[in-house]
């Protein structure tokens, strides 16, 4: 059986019970990365000042960014009935789509019931000339973890992104959709994060031995590449 690469929401210090969980149902055939270095935008004169400064410092960790596209076809759930194919026949894709969307709004919140309970009181607030007594304080991104095999765990948010529904049915739900999500590590993660910290920390000893089986292969090649 293939491994499946997945996102999932989680909130507090655990997964907890009902995580929010897409696994991609095709894993995407690439993934673009760009890692930026921390202090290296700018041109001209000032990049060249900057390089005097900078070169046996950094202003900060490196970024990486990358972009995966997932695939979603309802046609292979017809082909094989399951306990969710009454799902996927009444809404096509729609299901996946909705918790890819879910992840790049603030998390918690009363759900569409208190939208309404809140829109509600802010109308009512506004007809009578009542100001609002306190500010609504910021709410927090979702948390999530962009799993890519055994080797890659990654705290990330989205970035960005693009949803393509290439196919419907004849209620026009769609049945086949490609979403191109713009992620960015979270190479920092909040103190009180440990889930991040966790995946964050593994993922760099997962690379850390493999620079070191990289080093090795180098040390063993060096008599082909000196000539003295």
């Amino acid at each position: 059986m293939a491994v499946r690469g997945a996102l999932i929401e989680y909130s507090g210090q655990f997964i907890g019970p009902l995580p929010n969980i897409v696994v991609f149902q095709f894993n995407p055939e690439q993934i673009a990365r760009t890692i930026t270095i921390a202090g290296s935008e700018g041109g001209g004169a000032d990049r060249s000042q900057r390089a005097q400064t900078e070169r046996s410092t950094a202003a900060g960790p490196p970024t990486e960014d990358f972009t995966v596209t997932i695939a979603l076809s309802a046609a292979e759930e017809f082909g094989q009935p399951g306990p969710f194919t009454g799902v996927t026949r009444t809404f096509g894709v729609g299901p996946q789509i909705a918790a890819l969307e879910k992840m790049v709004y603030p998390a918690g919140g009363g759900g569409l019931i208190g939208m309404v309970v809140d829109a509600v009181g802010a109308a009512l607030s506004s007809a009578a000339g009542k100001q609002a007594e306190k500010p609504i304080p910021p709410e927090a991104l979702a948390k999530l973890l962009f799993i890519w095999g055994p080797t890659r765990v990654l705290p990330v948010s989205i970035r960005s992104i693009r949803i393509t529904e290439q196919e419907y049915d004849n209620t026009l739900s769609a049945t086949k959709a490609e979403v191109e999500l713009g992620l960015r590590v979270a190479n920092v993660p909040a103190s009180d994060d440990l889930i991040a910290q966790g995946a964050l920390l593994y993922t760099r000893t997962v690379k850390e031995v493999q620079v070191v089986a990289q080093m090795a292969r180098g040390i063993a090649s060096l008599p082909s590449i000196v000539p003295f």
